[in-house]
């Protein structure tokens, strides 16, 4: 992309791409995501033992084949997969292909089963798991003009903004689809880049599941001024694309769905996967005291991923793809995410 000068205009997709994964974008900075904000990944590692479960259960559906995948896209600096496969059980392990998807560099020190790609493998068997990757797919931002028209935001490069011009073509029909124009000054973020993408990351999966956890909103609860917003050193700063910062909004999970999807919450999926964070008995404080402790700390770090105005409150897209249909899997822990979870749960 040309380098940016003073005085240009750019709209927020093409503003984002360059500040994120330009050659000197916030994502290719060497002390990774991990330096800046904190995902679940991070909060415990209680959560990369659940998505080691879905995968035991994905190996299960599949009827345990000779090499069972485990794709980690956006993989940050490798904490996700490294977690999944330390909780494997050894006999899964021993079949599991393991490969991390980013576009930084491969870490040092990382552990060598993991593969290290740009892009996703092809014909995929086993589980595609994207953990706050689609927030970070840029989009174009719309904000309802005094004539009533949504219009592209656009955005110097020290994130001044100004209006240009009116919405057409496939962004218009994506809102009127998803996110309809509202009163004047309110805004949307156009997400058919994240639909696009979310597709091409579900066709790469021969047989088995892909996963979405991000950030997320339904249509029936937009928020009316978008979710557009920085984040450096652990907080949230204005969304300046100089790569300075992240820059993030969230999803409309409900539009990237394919058909056969499940959403849900990461509280309820977290709790079909068995973290409950419920506390440990008393009396094991007298029998195992060193046992105790363990199991109040990881209450509390289950806690975090549960809690339902933080980390909890995630959406989680599940797509299965070419594996039994949800009723053949009832009982099962997958069959708990797609069929079992209470609808009160739901996202």
């Amino acid at each position: 992309m040309a380098t940016w000068t003073d005085g240009e205009w750019r709209g927020w997709r093409a503003a984002a791409e360059e500040a994120l994964y330009g050659a000197h974008g916030f994502y290719r900075r060497p002390e990774g995501p991990a330096g800046h904000f904190r995902t679940s990944v991070h909060a415990s590692p209680l959560f990369a033992v659940a998505v080691a479960r879905l995968l035991c259960a994905v190996d299960e559906a599949l009827g345990h084949p000779a090499e069972l995948a485990f794709v980690d896209m956006a993989a940050g600096r490798g904490e996700l997969v490294t977690g999944v496969l330390a909780a494997l059980p050894p006999g899964v392990a021993d079949r599991t292909r393991a490969c991390a998807v980013e576009v930084a560099d491969r870490p040092e020190g990382l552990d060598p089963r993991v593969e290290w790609r740009a892009e996703p493998p092809r014909g995929v068997t086993g589980l595609l798991f994207a953990n706050e990757w689609l927030d970070n797919v840029p989009v174009e931002v719309a904000q309802t003009g005094s004539d009533g028209v949504p219009r592209r935001v656009l955005v110097g490069r020290d994130g001044a903004e100004r209006l240009g011009e009116p919405v057409t073509g496939d962004g218009a029909a994506w809102l009127e689809r998803w996110w309809p124009p509202a009163a004047e000054g309110c805004r949307a973020e156009i997400g058919l880049p994240r639909d696009t993408a979310w597709a091409g990351a579900v066709a790469s999966v021969e047989r088995g599941l892909a996963v979405a956890v991000d950030y997320a909103h339904r249509a029936a609860a937009r928020p009316p001024f978008g979710t557009l917003t920085g984040f450096r050193a652990g907080r949230e700063v204005a969304p300046v694309p100089d790569g300075s910062c992240d820059i993030t909004a969230h999803v409309a999970l409900d539009a990237c769905a394919l058909p056969g999807a499940r959403l849900l919450t990461q509280r309820a999926a977290l709790q079909a996967l068995g973290i409950t964070g419920a506390r440990p008995p008393l009396s094991l404080a007298s029998t195992d005291p060193a046992a105790y402790v363990r199991a109040l700390a990881d209450a509390g770090s289950a806690a975090e991923l549960l809690a339902p105005g933080g980390l909890g409150g995630f959406g989680w897209l599940l797509q299965p793809v070419g594996i039994a249909p949800p009723a053949s899997t009832a009982g099962s822990a997958l069959g708990g995410l797609l069929v079992d979870v209470p609808d009160h749960e739901e996202q």
